[in-house]
This record gives C-alpha cells, structure tokens and sequence, in this order.
C-alpha cells in the first residue's frame, strides 16, 4: 500500500475514473467532500458502487464514514456494509477506543452479512482533534482490524484555531510538525502502516515529490492523495528502488548465513541487528 486516493462518494463518475488512477487504495468519501444534503444520496451511490465492483485486489475499496460523534457514522455503516468494503477509514479518531469502538459495530454488520468476523480493516485518521494527536500511543491493540494510521492538519488547525499549518516557506510549523511525528510513532508502536497526510496543492507536482521524499525518509510508507494525478507521484516515491531492494537482501542474506552474529560488514559498511529489521521491513514493502 502506498497511494490511497480520496473520491467523492456522490460522484459516479469520479469513482469509475479512481479505478484505473493506479491507486492501491480507493478511499470513497462519505465525509468532507459530500455536503449535508448529499449524504443520503452518497451512501447509496457508494453502495452501488461497491457492489459493483467486489472485493477486487487493486485498487482496494475503502469508505471515510463520517466521525462517530457526528452521528451519522452508523447510517453510513448501515449502508455500506452490505455491500462488503475491504475497509473502513475513520476520521477524527481521539483514540484507540474509538477503533475499537468501530470493531464492534463491524463485527454486527458481518454477522449480518454472513461474512467472516474481523474482515473489514480499519485506518484511522488521528490527529485531526488535539486529543486525538495527543493520544496516538492509544491505537496500540486497540483492533485486530486496524492496519494503518494517518494524520490530518487542516482539520486540526481548524480545531486549535490555527491561521495555517504551514510557514512563509511552506514548510509545517512546530504543532503539525509534532502531529506528523506522533503518526509515525503510533503506527509503529501499533505495528501498522504510516500513512502521511494529503498534499492540497494538487498543481504542484515538485512539492509533492519533495514531501513525499521526505515522508519516505522518516519512516512513512504511504500517502493519500486528493486528485489521480497525484498518484504516479506517491507510487514512485514510495516504491523502494531496485538497488535499495538489493541491498536489503543482502543484509538479510549475511544475517541468515552467520545467525549469531550482531554486527556484520558489508562493502565497509557495518550493519547490525536494527539495519536488518529495517531491511526485512523494505523487502515486506516491496513484495506489495
């Protein structure tokens, strides 16, 4: 998983062109992008859509419901739901229980449907309220189902009362810095996927590249995207190289071939046990 695409959910045409955007995920949006009047309206044209479209292998199909203080987040479920998505994406999560919370209800909705228990993944978006940033240690155990988590500054700076997110050179000011930095360690305290926030400026390819780099760099594996144009853009940057693939093996080769060994050399380089858990972590990426 590496590009997740956000379409609106009461476009049909919208959610026909994500199919082929190269996405490994297709995020179908019931939240944000769908005004009040619409939502009963997206939920039917989302379910349409999922039925249509069964449990396929790329891209995965997965619904943003609407938060679970809304109240509206079981009319979604109960939409949905019948129309088996791979997963859920919960936005605005203040902590683990939330998911947990949500695990319970799916675990109705799949008995209903006579699916398996424990079917429908979980992402949770975390940090779009100040408690939720503050209770990213949370989400570790929280849910069988949960497999990534994400982060969000445009509904956090709306809840702080922050004029923007970004600095005069474009960069992210100290509490979304912080934001970002609690995603990366609460997914990997949790043991899931990192997945960075959106790029708004969908226009500006370079910038997008240039924050993807630097996701990558700091432990995330993942982004979400806003417009299929973004996509090709993510998958690149998150794709590990050929040579950076090679070079994982070989570490995971020394080790294998010398098992007691805690520190071994590689072309003058000395590598040790925490340089072959992150090669192991690479070659899982780049299998898919």
């Amino acid at each position: 998983m590496r590009s997740l695409l956000f379409v609106p959910g009461d476009s049909e045409k919208k959610l026909e062109k994500g199919l082929t955007s190269g996405a490994d995920v297709l995020l179908i949006d019931l939240e944000d992008s769908v005004s009040v009047g619409r939502k009963e309206a997206a939920r039917k044209i989302a379910a349409e859509f999922l039925t249509a479209n069964p449990l396929r292998p790329s891209p995965r199909l997965f619904v943003r419901i609407n938060d679970l203080a809304t109240g509206l987040a079981d009319d979604d479920l109960a939409a949905i739901m019948p129309s088996l998505p791979h997963g859920i994406l919960l936005p605005k999560s203040n902590s683990g229980k939330d998911v947990t919370r949500l695990s319970a209800k799916l675990n109705v909705h799949e008995a209903r449907a006579g699916v398996e228990e424990g079917s429908t993944l979980i992402i949770a978006i975390i940090t779009e309220t100040a408690i939720g940033t503050l209770s990213a240690a949370s989400f570790s155990g929280a849910s069988k189902r949960l497999i990534g988590l994400s982060w969000g500054a445009e509904d956090l700076s709306a809840a702080i009362g922050a004029r923007t997110a970004r600095d005069e050179s474009g960069r992210y000011t100290d509490v979304f810095r912080l934001a970002r930095a609690v995603t990366i360690l609460g997914a990997s305290a949790a043991d899931v996927a990192a997945i960075d926030t959106v790029y708004i400026n969908y226009r500006d390819d370079e910038g997008l590249a240039r924050e993807c780099a630097e996701a990558e760099r700091d432990g995330f594996t993942a982004k979400l995207a806003i417009h299929p144009a973004q996509v090709p853009i993510i998958n690149h940057a998150f794709t590990p190289s050929p040579e950076s693939v090679a070079h994982a093996r070989r570490i995971i080769d020394a080790f294998a071939a010398d098992p007691t060994a805690g520190v071994i050399g590689i072309d003058g380089e000395m590598v040790d046990r925490p340089h072959l858990r992150r090669a192991e972590r690479l070659i899982a990426r780049s299998a898919g």
